[in-house]
Parts: C-alpha cells; sequence; structure tokens
C-alpha cells in the first residue's frame, strides 16, 4: 500500500484548502487521474493521482486547510490485497492536517499525554490525549480542553476539534480560507511597508451614452493613463531599491465574491477593445464563482482596479498590493450640480480615488496620472 502525501504544488506556499474531493473511498485511480482540487493563496489547483489502484482510505475534508506532507490518500496498488492486509494506522498522520492558523509545522509534534485532576495516582482518572498546537490553540481561542471530544487517533485532540468547540462556544466563529486567508497577509505586508497616498477627483460623464459599459471604460482609461504616465504602471522592491516600470499594461480587476476578494489578471489589456473586455470580465467572473479559476491568471498584474462603487461608497482609500506602486479606485456614479453656460446642470460624476507608493512615485507623476485617467473617462466612447 502506498500513501500520497500533498506535494509542493509549486506556490511557495505551506499550505492549501481543500475544495473538492473527485474520488471516494473504494474507487480504483489511474495515474495522473484528478483526485481532488485545493486552492492556495494564489490559484486553484487540480491534483493528480501519483499511482493507480485502489483509494483504501481518504483524509481530510473539503474546507479543511492541510500543509504540505499532509496525508491525502492511501492507495492499494494491488488490489485483490484491499479487505485483507491488516488496518493500518494512518490516523497518526492526522496531525499534519490543519485548519487555522496554529499549524504543527512550528511545534514539536509529538502526542502531549497528561492527567486530569490534582493528583496523578487515581487509576480511575482519565486520560487525555491532546496534540501541543491543539493545547496551544485551546487556551489561545477560550477552549475547556477537558470538555473536547477528540477525532484523532485512539481519541487524539487535533487542531479542528479545538476550532469545532470554539464554534459552539461562540456562534458564528469561523477560521479564515482561501482567498479571505490571502487577504489577511496582503493587507497585512502593505499596511507595513507600503508608504501610500490617496489622490481624488471626479470625472465627467456628460458625454457618455445611454448604454456605456462602465468597467471597460475604466479599463480602457486605466491603460490610456499608464501608456501616458508609465511611472504608475511599475513594480518596487524597497531590499535593492529598484523600480521595473513596464511597457506592458496587466491590469489587475479586483472581484467580490462569496468566497473572499480575487484579483485576476487582464494581460496586456491594451490589445483589448470595448467588447473584449466585457467577454473576459465575464468568463472570469463565472471562473470565480465556481472556484475554477487558474494560478495564470491571478498573477504579474502591474496596476489594480477595483470598482467599488458598483456596490457602494464614493470615495475611498485602496490598499495597494506590493510590488505595485499604484490602484484606481471608482466609487458610485453620482450626480453634481455644475454651472454650464451660466446655466446650473446635473451632471453625473464619478468619483476616483488613486493610491500610490510615495516610495516610488512622485507626486507630480500621480496627479498627471489621474488627470490623464478623467480626461478619458470624459470623452465619448470611440
Amino acid at each position: 500500500m502506498k500513501t500520497f502525501l500533498l506535494p509542493d504544488l509549486g506556490e511557495g506556499l505551506a499550505e492549501s484548502e481543500i475544495v473538492e474531493w473527485h474520488i471516494n473511498v473504494g474507487d480504483h485511480v489511474e495515474v495522473d487521474q484528478v483526485v481532488l482540487t485545493v486552492e492556495t493563496a494564489k490559484a486553484v489547483v487540480e491534483v493528480p493521482a501519483p499511482y493507480p489502484g485502489v483509494v483504501v482510505s481518504r483524509h481530510g475534508e473539503e474546507g479543511d486547510v492541510i500543509n504540505i506532507g499532509a496525508l491525502l490518500l492511501e492507495i492499494e496498488e494491488h488490489p485483490e490485497l484491499v479487505g485483507t492486509a491488516p488496518k493500518q494506522q494512518a490516523e497518526k498522520t492526522d496531525a499534519a492536517t490543519v485548519v487555522g492558523n496554529v499549524s504543527q509545522s512550528t511545534h514539536q509534534v509529538n502526542v502531549d499525554d497528561f492527567w486530569i485532576g490534582s493528583t496523578h495516582s487515581s487509576s480511575c482518572e482519565q486520560r487525555v490525549t491532546a496534540l501541543p498546537s491543539a493545547r496551544l490553540l485551546a487556551k489561545k481561542l477560550g477552549v475547556d480542553i477537558d470538555q473536547v471530544h477528540g477525532s484523532g487517533a485512539n481519541g487524539m485532540v487535533i487542531d479542528e476539534d479545538i476550532y469545532a468547540q470554539a464554534r459552539k462556544q461562540s456562534p458564528g466563529t469561523e477560521v479564515l480560507k482561501g482567498a479571505r486567508r490571502t487577504m489577511v497577509s496582503t493587507m497585512s505586508e502593505s499596511h507595513q511597508h507600503v508608504a501610500a497616498v490617496t489622490i481624488t477627483e471626479e470625472a465627467s460623464l456628460g458625454a457618455w451614452g445611454d448604454n456605456e459599459d462602465i468597467s471597460a471604460r475604466l479599463i480602457q482609461a486605466v491603460v490610456h493613463a499608464c501608456k501616458q504616465e508609465p511611472a504608475m504602471n511599475a513594480w518596487f522592491d524597497a531590499e535593492t531599491m529598484t523600480r521595473c516600470v513596464h511597457s506592458k499594461v496587466n491590469i489587475g480587476i479586483a472581484v467580490d465574491s462569496r468566497h473572499g476578494l480575487y484579483v485576476p489578471v487582464l494581460k496586456n489589456a491594451d490589445q483589448y477593445q470595448g467588447e473584449q473586455i466585457r467577454a473576459w470580465l465575464d468568463e472570469t467572473v463565472d471562473g470565480i464563482r465556481s472556484r475554477r479559476i487558474g494560478r495564470d491568471s491571478l498573477q504579474n498584474a502591474t496596476i489594480t482596479l477595483s470598482n467599488f462603487g458598483a456596490i457602494a461608497g464614493i470615495f475611498a482609500t485602496p490598499v495597494v498590493s506590493p510590488p505595485q506602486v499604484a490602484i484606481v479606485g471608482a466609487g458610485r456614479i453620482i450626480e453634481r450640480v455644475q454651472m454650464q453656460q451660466g446655466q446650473a446642470t446635473a451632471v453625473k460624476v464619478m468619483p476616483l480615488s488613486i493610491t500610490f507608493d510615495h516610495r516610488a512615485c512622485t507626486g507630480g507623476e500621480a496627479a498627471r496620472f489621474t488627470k490623464l485617467l478623467v480626461q478619458h473617462l470624459q470623452q465619448a466612447y470611440s
């Protein structure tokens, strides 16, 4: 019998969330057959079987966050032996299945045996077995570990048991996973390392037609501004004090979903026209909703666009995602009263909020970029 552990998926990340199992215990699998789908901090990845055989055991449930090296499957290459071989104690590797921020990878994973009560001499005392990480997690979440039923080998309490008990004690408590988990580290990095400054402006939409595609117009305007003021279409590395100004415009489009925030990238955005942009957006959003978006679709953005006004909000302070140096935020379209030829006229305007990393961009570069963005948006569709 062979074991299959979660491999390094080439993301440089230590953990993944199980999205979907494609096989069950008892199924026969072939080499390279997709057995499960996992989501890393960067993409959704399909994991193939490394060898053929019958699935004897499956470890981890959909929604679990697991570390590289965690046991996924036990596969018997000789089907005639299934049901006759002695049961393997695969549960001992349950310690590799980790949900939450306290991971066994940072602690000694030896079984921690201890006694309940004030003395150790009574034979009637109940012995409790728990992982060290589970005890640490219980203390952090305020869980009485003595009241937790262990689901690990021989009743051992593992991290997931602590989380389950915490959810019972505090209804609504959840462990952040997938895109939401990624957002924590991304936003923290930006807050700690980016010298963020936000410029706000408004674009008058009086020249717009009745059926303008707002997202397409915004993307085209960002491309135009990047071509004319490329300093905002760049990456910055503070450790090496280097800046890479890009000639290509790869726009990350912030997409809200029930799974969290995703930022798929429209690469070579200057090569897309209005209808092509809309087709790409529709296809990409469908992929995100079904959690079928690939790793390549989320990489190498040179600037980001957030059309938060499609939901609510006028102005904001969008967060730059390093190594990028700028993000454009578009607010809810509103009406302003403007004087035109001596007459008070109601005009629709689009509020804009442009945040930039002042370490890599000057205020003048950001202001010129903003002016170019506004000028393009104020034009009639061509």
